[in-house]
Parts: C-alpha cells; sequence; structure tokens
C-alpha cells in the first residue's frame, strides 16, 4: 500500500509516497509475486508524477527491487526508531537533485505509533534474510 508522506526539503514541501511492508503467503512465496507488487506500486507512483517512494524494510531484500539507502542520498529519517540500513528510498522519473532532507510520515502514522521500530534487534536478525 501506498501512503501519502512528505519531504522537507529546503526550498519547498515535495509530495512524496510511503511503501508500506508487504506480505506474500508462504505457499505463494519464491515465486516472484512480491516482486510484481513492488513493481506495480512503483510504476503506480512513477505513474503519478510522484519523485520518490520511501519505506522501513530488509536492505536485501528491497535493496534488489529498486530501492537504495535513503541516508545515503541526503534523507534524513524521521525517527531514531528506524534503523539506517532499514530507511530506503527509490528515486522515480521526476526526482530531481534539490530534493533533499528530512522525510515526514502523515500524522496517522505517528498516531498509531507505527514508526520505526520497537525491538531494534529484531531488524538486525531479519535485515540480512531475503
Amino acid at each position: 500500500m501506498l501512503s501519502a508522506c512528505r519531504l522537507d526539503a529546503q526550498p519547498q514541501l515535495v509530495d512524496v509516497l510511503s511503501l508500506s511492508p508487504l506480505g506474500v503467503h508462504p505457499d505463494h512465496q519464491l515465486h516472484g509475486v512480491g516482486t510484481q507488487l513492488i513493481k506495480a506500486a512503483l510504476k503506480a507512483a512513477d505513474d503519478r508524477g510522484v519523485p520518490l517512494v520511501f519505506l522501513e524494510g530488509s536492505p536485501t531484500y528491497y535493496g534488489t527491487r529498486g530501492f537504495q539507502r535513503a541516508s545515503s542520498c541526503g534523507f534524513r529519517s524521521p525517527s531514531l526508531r528506524i534503523p539506517d540500513l532499514g530507511f530506503q528510498v527509490a528515486k522515480l522519473s521526476s526526482y530531481e537533485p534539490w530534493m533533499t532532507g528530512t522525510f515526514v510520515y502523515s500524522e496517522a502514522f505517528w498516531a498509531n505509533d507505527c514508526v520505526g521500530l520497537r525491538d531494534p534487534e529484531r531488524f538486525a536478525r531479519i535485515a540480512t534474510q531475503v
């Protein structure tokens, strides 16, 4: 699922999206279903002219599907609870180099305590799994 968020860039706010974690039933894993879901989400965002899609997730999995470490691209995480390795971004065709800054989740993420991890050690264990 893609959710509306913002990037607090120096010259202006930029409308961006966040890709929520996805899951594929174990009976259907390893058949490319997750990859196709991600590909469709990124295409839908790109077709709408969205420049960036952010997520929190495994760099091993999402790194081979169009995402890269956001901090190495000039983006700041909205929370200290998000491990640097897990904070990722996909740059789409309308991205411009001036678009750097702090990623900001919409209020619903904060109101429901859905930002970052409460158990960073768990992320360390799963971050290297595909």
